[in-house]
């Protein structure tokens, strides 16, 4: 008898996010076990008493997810799991907080595409600002910009977080990277003329973006929205747009939805947790992963 697939579910934060939980089900991990307000040095014993209760097949349909709300702790705590392990008694592993990494890839690798098919680039030397960046998915969607080329700013309601958030971006994931810069939200009044893509990712219910920015950005080509909660992020765009030009604009943007991005999203956790289950050997993935994924995904591979 083939032994069952065991995800075990790893969070920092109180609770565990049930649609990750369905999420994984799905994917094909019969049982999900949550793990719940672990902290960092209480990883490695976790890891070490799921590799080695299992012999070396077991440990081929055994996973190991880390959830939360924090970005750089769930990186913390993967790249612990990475150092516990012994072989050969090694499993595959998956960092998604919140869901950050595959909806920031999502939403990049979807105006990635934008940028191509509507305007006839890429997502190299943009200016691309995050508005309301400061949170999970901000951040995971400066740092895949950033890393694709992009000249990005982080933007939040208060500078100092902002600077501090990017500055923590930079020094965490940035040795191959343009440097991620922190400002205020209001500081896109100044930039307006410069911009090429903006990233809403602020609170649900929260317009980053008014009809009079849209219409003053004189250089802005994508604009992508998280936010499926009335009123959208940005003024003029629609949770169902998957490119649709941006009512206002003057400089012939096109917008992406929510609900694009949630179903590039949806589908780009799919894609990694199956290929947890699937894969011979054990698989480290996270953001990076995210964004390679969801680019098949969004170019029909």
């Amino acid at each position: 008898m083939e032994k069952p697939f065991i995800l075990h579910m790893i969070t920092a934060a109180k609770n565990l996010s049930p649609f990750d939980v369905n999420m994984a089900i799905d994917a094909g991990w019969t049982n999900c076990l949550p793990y719940i307000s672990v902290e960092n040095d209480e990883v490695q014993a976790l890891v070490q008493d799921a590799i080695f209760s299992r012999g070396p097949s077991g440990v081929k349909r055994t996973g190991i997810f880390f959830g939360g709300r924090d970005m750089h702790t769930a990186m913390d705590m993967m790249e612990i799991c990475r150092e516990s392990m012994v072989p050969p008694f090694e499993v595959s592993a998956f960092a998604d907080p919140s869901g950050a990494f595959t909806t920031a890839a999502g939403m990049v690798a979807k105006v990635e595409k934008a940028l191509k098919d509507v305007h006839g680039t890429d997502l190299k030397d943009k200016c691309v600002v995050a508005l309301g960046g400061t949170g999970p998915v901000g951040m995971a969607a400066a740092v895949i910009a950033a890393k694709a080329g992009a000249d990005v700013q982080i933007m939040g309601r208060k500078k100092d977080k902002a600077q501090r958030v990017a500055g923590i971006c930079n020094a965490e994931y940035g040795s191959d990277m343009t440097g991620i810069r922190g400002e205020a939200n209001e500081h896109i009044d100044d930039i307006l003329d410069e911009v090429d893509v903006v990233f809403a990712t602020a609170a649900a219910g929260v317009q980053v973006m008014n009809e009079e920015q849209v219409k003053s950005a004189t250089r802005l080509k994508v604009a992508a929205d998280v936010n499926a909660v009335p009123p959208t992020g940005i003024s003029g765009l629609d949770v169902m747009d998957d490119a649709a030009p941006i009512s206002g604009s003057n400089s012939g943007a096109v917008g992406i939805g929510a609900l694009a991005i949630g179903n590039a999203k949806y589908q780009t956790q799919h894609r990694l947790l199956k290929q947890m289950c699937e894969s011979d050997k054990p698989v480290y993935l996270h953001f990076e992963h995210a964004f390679e994924v969801a680019r098949d995904y969004v170019n029909g591979k």
